[in-house]
């Protein structure tokens, strides 16, 4: 990678087709951008909210999940061994009636490269 900008995003929606005909019907939908800054050091800024909604709510005030924050990690090493260690918290700005404030993430990722 050439400059310090990692930006992207995932998406998907799930839909049932098929199956037991006394389960309910799925279609969600996930989302999930990111843009992280590499800093010096192994450190980084980041924000990657999990943005989702469920097309089947009862209501349209129950369909969407909206996060919005951000937070910080590093890269460092247990041995040789390469370790992503991350925190961060989100505002849910839109969220189903029974839905959290707030959502905290603490990430411990190992790494391979090759």
């Amino acid at each position: 990678m050439t400059g310090p900008w990692v930006v992207g995003a995932l998406a998907n929606n799930l839909w049932s087709f098929t199956g037991e005909s006394g389960r309910e019907s799925v279609n969600q939908f996930l989302a999930q951008p990111f843009i992280n800054y590499n800093l010096p050091h192994g450190w980084y800024i980041s924000s990657s909210p999990i943005i989702t909604a469920n097309w089947r709510a009862d209501t349209a005030g129950d369909a969407w999940t909206i996060p919005l924050g951000g937070g910080g990690g590093k890269i460092l090493r247990i041995g040789k061994r390469p370790l992503n260690v991350q925190a961060a918290a989100f505002y849910n700005v839109a969220k189903p009636a029974a839905g959290p404030d707030w959502t905290l993430r603490f990430q411990v990722q190992f790494l391979f490269p090759k």
